[in-house]
C-alpha cells in the first residue's frame, strides 16, 4: 500500500508551492487564458509539475491524469493512476480570494483509493483513506444528514426560481471544496449540469463519501475513472437522505441539458 505519510507531505508541499504564488498573500502572479473563459496561471503550472515528479518517484507504477498535462492513452493500460487538479478554482485563486485547493487522488480499477486536498489559504487539509473515513485538519467529518429535500443548503451565489425551497450558503469557485463542504455537513447537497472532468471530482467525491455522503453523476449513475473520456455528465454529491429527490429534481433539467 502507498505510504500515506509521504503522500500527505507531497501534497502538502504542492499546497505550500501554490499559496506562496497566491494574490491573496500579497504575491505577483502571472496568468492567462488556455481558451475561451478557461484561465491558467503559472500556479498550475509549477504544482503540475511538482507532484508529477514526486508522485511519479513515490509510485512509479502509477499513469497519470492531470488538467495540465497533455493526456497520454497510456494510463488506460494501468490499473493505477494519478488523478490531479493542481489548482482547482483557478479563478478564485488569480482574484486572491481563498476558495481553491490542489486536489489529488490515487485511482484503482476505476476507484479512488486515497484522496487529499490542500487548501491552505483557509487553513485546511482533507483526507481520506478508503474504508478508513475522512477527515479535516484531523477531525473525523460525518457528512450532512438532512433527510427532508426543501430546504437543503447548496453553496451557490444564486438559485434558479424552481429552486427556491433551496437555501443559498458560501460558495468557493473550486468545485472540490463545494463537494467537500456536505462531507463536512457545512451544505447538504451540491449539483451541477455540465461536462465535467474526473480530476475535479474523484478527490473530493472520495472524500465525501467516505464521510457518509452520496455522490453520483446528475443522473445518479456511479461515477468511473480513468475512462478514455475522462468526463461525466454533472455530479451530484449529497446526504443520502436526500439524493434520491436531488436526483428527480434535477431528471428533467439534466436531460434536456445533455441531449
Amino acid at each position: 500500500m502507498i505510504d500515506s505519510a509521504r503522500f500527505e507531505s507531497i501534497v502538502s508541499e504542492a499546497g505550500r508551492i501554490a499559496f506562496d504564488l497566491w494574490p491573496g498573500a500579497g504575491n505577483a502572479l502571472r496568468s492567462w487564458e488556455k481558451g475561451p473563459n478557461d484561465p491558467v496561471c503559472e500556479a498550475d503550472m509549477a504544482v503540475d509539475s511538482f507532484l508529477k515528479r514526486e508522485l511519479g518517484a513515490l509510485l512509479p507504477a502509477a499513469g497519470w491524469l492531470s488538467e495540465e498535462t497533455a493526456d497520454d492513452s497510456r494510463r488506460l493500460d494501468k490499473d493505477l493512476i494519478w488523478l490531479v487538479d493542481p489548482v482547482d478554482g483557478t479563478r478564485d485563486f488569480i482574484r486572491g480570494r481563498s476558495g481553491w485547493a490542489v486536489s489529488v487522488a490515487l485511482i484503482s480499477g476505476g476507484r479512488p483509493l486515497i484522496a487529499m486536498l490542500a487548501a491552505p489559504a483557509r487553513k485546511e487539509s482533507w483526507q481520506a483513506v478508503a474504508g478508513r473515513g475522512a477527515f479535516r485538519n484531523g477531525k473525523r467529518l460525518v457528512a450532512s444528514r438532512r433527510e427532508q429535500f426543501s430546504g437543503s443548503r447548496v453553496p451557490a451565489q444564486a438559485l434558479p426560481k424552481a429552486d427556491s425551497d433551496l437555501v443559498t450558503v458560501d460558495q468557493p469557485n473550486s468545485i472540490a471544496l463545494r463537494i467537500a463542504m456536505v462531507a463536512a455537513d457545512e451544505a447538504d447537497l451540491v449539483a451541477t449540469l455540465r461536462w465535467g472532468f474526473e480530476w475535479d471530482i474523484a478527490a473530493a467525491g472520495m472524500i465525501a463519501r467516505e464521510a457518509g455522503a452520496a455522490v453520483t453523476d446528475a443522473f445518479g449513475n456511479k461515477i468511473n475513472y480513468n475512462k478514455r473520456d475522462p468526463r461525466a455528465f454533472g455530479v451530484l454529491a449529497s446526504s443520502e437522505g436526500i439524493h434520491a429527490d436531488a436526483v428527480d429534481r434535477l431528471a428533467d433539467r439534466a436531460a434536456q441539458i445533455r441531449g
